[in-house]
């Protein structure tokens, strides 16, 4: 081994510190971290301690076990319910999205064909077209058909994901590499045991990336269910906390400030453990074609 190697391999890579970096980090945290306070704070009180405390210290007595038992029991146990269509909806919706994506995307980026450079000014203008803009046109067009005040109506729109099939695009140009299809289709193998047995397989990191994408998107749909919906059994987690909230409101009020906010708390859970789950998937997938080879 030769002496410059050596000092290479004993070199510490230089670690720069900004003081004022630091700040705005730290401070940005705080600002990210502190609704979550907020919810997990106010979830623990009883309706007295939340309108007789200070909104970031806890009351007299931990109630965060009875106010879930309240959300659950509260209206006939709707939550229960809302949490189910809320699954049904990411289940079908946001996986559903994530493999049309990653399926397109690769056929986009693998496969040499007429118009491929059309498609890919439509699906970049796609991705710059924000989703409330087409809330209205998408609303008429299931009128029409009759399927309003139905899932169908807040699963169908959300497996089309421009984003998604981008991403998958690009990761897919430079995690496939050609030569390795060419060599699977010189041994005899058709397209789809090439897609399934390889190209998926490389695709791992970029198909969990937009399935957490979708995941989250899907979860947090609100407008599209608020007008699509009309049937209270049909609704996300978030449509009804928001009936939840307004119904806390206003002149024939209901104390329910504390279940609204204990429903946002466990709406919250699951998406933190996906988002734990998937984070090195997810940066992985987002670092791919960022270095060039």
């Amino acid at each position: 081994m030769s002496a410059k190697t050596s000092a290479v391999r004993g070199r510490r890579p230089i670690q720069r510190r900004s003081p004022i970096l630091t700040l705005v980090v730290a401070m940005l945290g705080i600002y990210t971290l502190l609704p979550l306070a907020y919810l997990v704070i106010n979830a623990s009180k009883s309706s007295s301690d939340f309108f007789s405390t200070f909104g970031l210290s806890f009351g007299s007595s931990f109630e965060l076990f009875n106010n879930i038992g309240r959300v659950f029991a509260y209206d006939d146990g709707v939550f229960a319910r809302w949490f189910g269509n809320t699954l049904i909806y990411v289940v079908l919706g946001g996986a559903g999205s994530a493999i049309i994506s990653t399926l397109a995307g690769y056929g986009i980026a693998k496969y040499a064909f007429r118009g491929r450079r059309a498609l890919f000014a439509v699906i970049i203008g796609a991705v710059a077209i924000p989703g409330t803009a087409l809330a209205l046109p998408t609303f008429l067009l299931f009128s029409n058909l009759g399927m309003t005040n139905t899932i169908w109506a807040v699963i169908i729109p959300s497996l089309v994901n421009p984003f998604g099939l981008y991403l998958t695009w690009v990761y897919a140009t430079e995690a496939v590499p050609d030569q390795l299809l060419e060599a699977a289709r010189l041994d005899g193998s058709g397209e789809f045991r090439t897609f399934w047995s390889i190209a998926l397989r490389l695709l791992g990191p970029g198909f969990v990336t937009v399935l957490l994408f979708s995941v989250v998107a899907t979860w947090n749909n609100y407008f599209l269910p608020l007008i699509m919906l009309t049937d209270p059994k049909l609704y996300p987690l978030t449509v009804g906390l928001a009936q939840w909230n307004a119904q806390s409101t206003g002149t024939n009020a209901e104390p329910i400030q504390t279940l609204v906010l204990t429903g946002s708390l466990l709406a919250v859970i699951p998406l933190i453990v996906v988002f734990l789950l998937l984070q090195r998937f997810w940066q992985s997938g987002l670092a791919a074609g960022s270095v060039k080879q």
